[in-house]
């Protein structure tokens, strides 16, 4: 199969109005696929960034709850792929609200694994993250590497790849989970540190940061998108683990300092310490393996940190109401 075998089937994306998802939907379109996305329902009637597609009238929206069965299996039926992207990320608010990441994050994964299942679903693409390995044990991490919950959210995540492995191994469902490094690009909300740095940096130049040591493995959101249709259109790939990332890493400080160039600013770079994250649950170093990818899917990133980030920083340039720099989107 190739990305031609996407045209005029139907996918459903969960979490089709987020950073990563409304970017996929989006290529999803260009494939030629019927694309349905389901949103969290709220009174406004929103679709997140979705609203400001430009194909968003080719996009089915449906609105529900991950945590809501009914929810999940009205968007799923019919569908021969589903990405499932929808979760609650912030590392930080789930110091405050773990509950509500087994709801969403666990639940929820259950939830599409159900309708799956009974709907005969074709293929599922469920999304983990780098978070479920803590801090790197071995460098570059491989897909074998132990798993480690250094937050409730990470250990959310790992419950919900677990749930997907079972649901394969038990009953044979045709699941693919991929595991993307720290996505970034244009849309990425201020909780992510690439949009805090270059919203802080265009606002007048004072960066006010957590912990500046750890070193995290970028990669541009459309590699990931591109990393996730690879995952939907290769054969023989049912089962397996895969990374989304560069090979490359860098220091969060060193990150702010390019940030810094590339936006034509002069950093001044604050530590603050209710940004860091409790000792224990930071995790100080995270670099792909990627060879897995490149082997199974023929996938690698392709687009310069460099570049990416000249993409971000004119993002938030053009978008400035997106943003709030003053405080700090935990």
């Amino acid at each position: 199969m190739g990305v031609a075998s996407l045209a005029g089937r139907r996918v459903l994306v969960t979490g089709a109005g987020g950073f990563i998802g409304s970017r996929l939907s989006e290529r999803l379109v260009e494939a030629g696929a019927h694309v349905r996305a389901l949103v969290r329902y709220t009174s406004h009637g929103g679709a997140g960034w979705l609203d400001h597609s430009a194909v968003r009238g080719e996009i089915e929206v449906k609105r529900g709850d991950l945590a809501d069965r009914d929810s999940v299996a009205d968007a799923v039926e019919g569908c021969d792929v589903v990405f499932h992207l929808g979760a609650l990320i912030a590392i930080p608010y789930s110091y405050l609200a773990p509950d509500s990441y087994v709801r969403t994050n666990i639940t929820g994964t259950l939830n599409v694994l159900q309708a799956c299942r009974q709907g005969g679903t074709g293929r599922l693409i469920h999304t983990s993250t780098s978070e479920v390995y803590g801090t790197a044990q071995t460098v570059p991490i491989t897909e074998d590497h132990p798993l480690v919950g250094q937050s409730p959210y990470s250990a959310s995540k790992i419950a919900a790849d677990k749930l997907v492995e079972s649901f394969h191994r038990s009953f044979g469902l045709p699941a693919v989970t991929i595991r993307p490094f720290n996505t970034y690009g244009p849309r990425q909300s201020a909780r992510a540190v690439i949009p805090t740095i270059a919203s802080q940096a265009l606002a007048g130049g004072v960066v006010r940061l957590g912990d500046l040591r750890p070193t995290r493995d970028f990669v541009f959101v459309d590699d990931t998108a591109a990393g996730f249709i690879a995952a939907a259109t290769t054969e023989g790939v049912e089962g397996e683990t895969i990374h989304l990332g560069t090979g490359r890493e860098i220091a969060i400080g060193d990150l702010a300092a390019l940030i810094g160039r590339i936006a034509g600013v002069e950093l001044t770079v604050e530590t603050q310490d209710d940004r860091k994250r409790p000792p224990g649950s930071e995790v100080e170093r995270l670099l792909a393996d990627p060879s897995l990818a490149e082997a199974a899917l023929g996938w690698r990133a392709e687009t310069s940190l460099e570049t990416g980030l000249e993409r971000v920083v004119a993002f938030v340039r053009d978008n400035p109401d997106v943003y709030r720099p003053a405080e700090y989107a935990v």
